[in-house]
């Protein structure tokens, strides 16, 4: 029997242009050990290969770009072969150290952010240098309605968004999901905005350009003559002050809560129902997970300004979410969470704690603490 094709391949073009083309389309390109792994060994390669000039992410469905990692496979087949630490620990490391690479990824890296992209799919694509959006493409960081945290560096991304990093903590705290290009430009998550049906021409052009001179210039040209300007102006934009209002200045997530109370019953009907759907999605997570989610991101933001703190970095970023991610992700929420969500979909998980209010502080800075250093991410 011929061997399975590969759910990550890679080729390089005649002109230069290094393609990735994730291809798991019946898991929603969902990223396992071995696709990190590959996915890797290709940017490696092409980083130090001269003959490599600019990568393109891609995926082979339009259906999604990426649904993220994959998380039922860490907490069936990995947690019942190898436990939950050791699993987390593989997983976390790969998925980790990819995101450093691509945020610091030399050449020109392009992404195809076609369809659902969320979660790890969010890491592979957010902190490239070109992030291409289309009216299919549909964003969002749900981990903490499966017990997990929003991670893969979103909260370095989250500080740089509008009012703040309002629209980030808003985004990761309700997991909300993002379903329009001007949102996906508006929220910085995307660079370009092109129509799907264009696709094809935009990487055929990408195939035949030029990059032997300036690499970067030359994407930014063939980016520029697909890009079109979205239709109508973003719905964050206009509601930017209730965001601000309700997750802006570093906000306790109980006074989050109150404030989208308050915001429900507001005498403006587009504010009474944003703050219903953002309360609804908030009150979806893990309390632990919100309070993690809330502290770290905080923290980031406050880096953000200050270039001689670690987390204004996305390697210090990096390290303090594998952490947070090897300590959460033992947590029984973790498991109860992908049950309810992806294995039995009852959606009706049971958290412990189960409210915010009985969320024990020690245990959430427990969470923040630094591990041996043999045991710290290396990046």
């Amino acid at each position: 029997m011929a061997a399975a094709a590969p759910f990550v391949r890679g080729v390089v073009a005649p002109n230069g242009l290094g393609i990735i083309t994730l291809d798991r389309p019946k898991a929603l390109n969902a990223m396992n050990l071995e696709m990190d792994l590959a996915y890797k060994k290709y940017l490696d390669e092409w980083a130090v290969n001269p003959a490599v000039k600019s990568v393109l992410i891609e995926s082979s469905s339009s259906r999604a770009f990426s649904a993220g990692g994959d998380v039922k496979w860490m907490t069936t087949d990995g947690y019942n072969n190898l436990g939950m630490h050791a699993v987390a620990l593989k997983v976390f490391t790969a998925e980790y150290n990819l995101i450093c690479q691509i945020a610091c990824y030399k050449k020109p890296y392009i992404s195809f952010m076609d369809g659902i992209t969320m979660g790890f799919g969010i890491g592979l694509s957010g902190h490239g240098r070109y992030c291409v959006v289309t009216e299919r493409t549909a964003l969002a960081m749900p981990e903490n309605g499966i017990g997990l945290f929003p991670d893969v560096g979103f909260a370095y991304l989250a500080a740089r968004t509008p009012g703040n990093g309002a629209v980030g903590a808003y985004l990761a705290l309700t997991g909300v999901r993002i379903n329009s290009p001007e949102d996906a430009l508006y929220s910085g998550l995307g660079t370009h905005y092109v129509l799907s049906e264009k696709l094809p021409l935009l990487k055929e052009a990408l195939l035949h350009e030029d990059f032997s001179d300036d690499a970067d210039q030359a994407v930014q040209s063939v980016l520029s003559s697909f890009a079109v300007e979205p239709e109508t102006e973003s719905t964050l934009s206009k509601l930017l002050p209730s965001i601000c209002l309700c997750f802006g200045d570093k906000r306790p997530v109980l006074e989050s809560v109150d404030a989208l109370m308050k915001a429900q019953l507001s005498s403006d009907k587009t504010v009474a129902e944003w703050a219903k759907g953002a309360l609804s999605g908030l009150l979806k997570g893990a309390p632990h997970s919100l309070c993690i989610t809330q502290k770290h991101f905080s923290m980031v933001l406050e880096a953000a300004s200050n270039i001689n703190d670690e987390l204004s970095k996305i390697d210090g970023v990096m390290k303090a979410e594998y952490r947070l991610a090897l300590r959460t992700s033992v947590r029984k929420d973790f498991l109860e969470g992908v049950r309810a969500v992806l294995i039995d979909k009852d959606q009706n998980p049971k958290w412990q704690p189960a409210t915010l209010e009985e969320i024990d502080s020690n245990q959430i800075d427990f969470a923040f603490q630094s591990l041996e250093d043999e045991a710290e991410l290396n990046v």
